[in-house]
């Protein structure tokens, strides 16, 4: 895709599942630089674990996430991935290779404050999976102890009722022969 200087760039990523894409982008020198990432919900987390970015804008509809380049610049050229994590594994969609028209490119320096440009915040990533981790399986563990628990309620309310030797307490009933009077004696533990 050959893009002038000023212009808008949108690309769009189909996925079949609903689980949240990284936009990536591979500069010219095959450098790695993240600049968003899309969760399942909608929530939108660009570098530095910003909720928004002066350069680009990103959304998702149903399973398409979008990323905007707002104003094509030289240093935007290069090679976009939409990056997927699904069961553990990455799936990298083809990449769409976006150059302007041939003007020298200025040599890029180091990040900002010397810090690593490739870097989702691991904040935001961690919390994403605490919230699947309290869904699936933090709520079936506590419904298992809460039916288990209600089970064992209602075997000792029964057994109570049913049984009044359970437990130990059998009543004891002593009787005399037919001359002497009749004794009932009954002893409860």
């Amino acid at each position: 895709t050959d893009l002038r200087v000023g212009q808008k760039l949108e690309l769009e990523c189909w996925a079949d599942k609903d689980i949240g894409a990284f936009w990536i982008h591979q500069d010219k020198s095959g450098k790695l630089h993240a600049i968003v990432f899309i969760n399942s919900i909608s929530r939108v987390t660009f570098q530095g674990n910003q909720k928004w970015s002066s350069r680009f804008e990103a959304s998702k509809h149903n399973t398409v996430y979008y990323l905007t380049v707002k104003s094509f610049t030289p240093r935007d050229q290069g090679k976009y991935f939409c990056v997927m994590n699904l069961n553990q594994m990455l799936y990298f969609s083809p990449a769409t290779t976006v150059v302007a028209p041939t003007t020298p490119e200025p040599t890029p320096k180091h990040a900002p404050g010397g810090h690593s440009i490739f870097s989702i915040p691991a904040e935001r990533i961690q919390e994403d999976l605490n919230f699947f981790c309290h869904i699936f399986i933090w709520v079936p563990l506590a419904g298992a102890c809460l039916l288990l628990f209600i089970a064992l309620v209602i075997t000792i309310v029964l057994c109570q009722r049913r049984c009044s030797g359970c437990f130990g307490m059998q009543p004891i009933i002593r009787t005399q022969s037919m001359q002497g009077p009749l004794l009932k004696s009954v002893s409860v533990f």
